[in-house]
């Protein structure tokens, strides 16, 4: 059997370091495969893991929440097939929604030898509360759906910081584990322990669960319309309705609650918290990117990521100088003049001779020097993405 476990997280939440953490210290000696799935046409994080030595399946035309998600199942299948792995990394797009990527992984287990297992969701807890704010609909999904939420630059946050953010993640989440000491303070075979262990207690919930609701104490809800529950993750599916925990109150057309605080009522529309802004339907706004602009402001679903967000991203031979790449991330961090960039990564040739990589993660960024790539790579995300002044910012026009 082939175990499987996602780790999702927002834009620049750190998926990347962690993946890199388990390979280290868990997973050495077991045949691996990462599927990395990033919005936009560019791949760029598996050049940062090249050197790891395991398999990298890309797929970069588009999120598997949105339109992939039969490709994904494809490409789930052949991985099987052509690498028979001990186990599959899912690294979802940082706009993805956990729950999307787990359905996917739901209907391929149907038909092939594997096995869900952690449903981990990295959260960068000096932007969290920002994040939740201005992307609700998205954050709030792969919070509400992880089994182990680890947070990350935790040593770079106030205790005041650190301990309203773990306030705010219970409200969606109140069962996950959350992970607060810092990476470099813990082993990742400890973190993978406890992942383990949270599927081990969802599997025991799932049991009793099911006790019960074949008449052992008849407490199970979902009992009229033909709905599943599933460990708490509840799957109740003729009405397009999910329950995530107790607190769930999913009654009529399609609504989603997480953890009790959802007010939207009358259109299938989900709330994620206390910050929405969409206010006469229920509709979620989610920053400036918001796409709930049609048909008078109402917005009858969820939003796709290709729905808020933007991309621009190129493959070029160009050679780059460090003050013009420098000068593009100052431009990104301190200015709205190229859109909200709340993402940028690229790997490309300097004319003197070295590769540099770069990072930037909502107004901070990191440049250094690194290997040799096939070819230079750059990628922005973000809303209202001037992607006609991209070309000319970085001197490839």
């Amino acid at each position: 059997m082939t175990k499987i476990d996602i780790i999702s997280g927002f834009l620049g939440a750190g998926k990347t370091t962690f993946i890199k953490k388990l390979l280290q210290d868990v997973f050495q000696g077991e045949k691996i495969v990462l599927i990395e799935n990033e919005f936009g046409e560019i791949g760029i994080d598996g050049g940062f893991l090249k050197d790891s030595g395991i398999e990298i399946r890309e797929m970069n035309s588009g999120c598997i929440c949105c339109s992939l998600v039969g490709d994904f199942e494809k490409n789930l299948k052949e991985v099987l097939e052509r690498f028979q792995p001990d186990r599959i990394l899912i690294e979802p797009s940082g706009v993805g929604k956990l729950s999307d990527v787990m359905k996917a992984v739901s209907d391929v287990e149907k038909g092939q030898d594997v096995k869900l297992g952690g449903r981990i969701t990295i959260v960068n807890t000096l932007k969290a509360v920002k994040q939740l704010r201005a992307f609700g609909e998205f954050f709030n999904d792969q919070i509400a759906h992880a089994s182990v939420i680890v947070l990350s630059r935790t040593q770079k946050a106030a205790q005041e910081q650190l301990e309203t953010v773990v306030k705010e993640i219970r409200k969606k989440n109140e069962t996950a584990a959350i992970i607060t000491t810092p990476w470099d303070e813990i082993d990742g075979r400890q973190i993978y322990h406890l992942i383990e262990e949270q599927r081990t207690l969802e599997q025991e919930l799932l049991e009793e669960q099911k006790h019960r609701h074949h008449g052992h104490g008849g407490v199970c809800g979902c009992h009229e319309q033909g709905m599943e529950d599933h460990g708490g993750v509840c799957g109740c599916h003729e009405h397009g309705m999910e329950d995530h925990g107790e607190g769930c109150g999913c009654h009529e057309q399609g609504m989603e609650d997480h953890g009790g605080v959802c007010g939207c009522h009358e259109h299938g529309v989900e709330h994620q918290g206390e910050v929405c802004g969409c206010h006469e339907h229920g509709v979620e706004e989610h920053g400036e990117g918001c796409g709930c602009h049609e048909h008078g402001g109402e917005h009858h679903h969820g939003h796709h990521a290709d729905e808020v967000f933007t991309s621009w991203g190129v493959e070029t031979p160009h050679k780059f100088t460090k003050a013009t790449i420098e000068n593009a991330l100052n431009a990104f961090c301190n200015t709205k003049d190229y859109g909200i960039i709340l993402r940028a990564k690229g790997i490309v040739p300097a004319e003197d001779g070295t590769w540099l990589y770069f990072d930037l993660v909502d107004g901070e960024y990191e440049l250094r020097e690194g290997a040799a790539d096939y070819t230079g790579r750059l990628c922005v995300i973000g809303t209202h993405i001037a992607q006609e002044k991209m070309a000319e910012l970085f001197g490839i026009a």
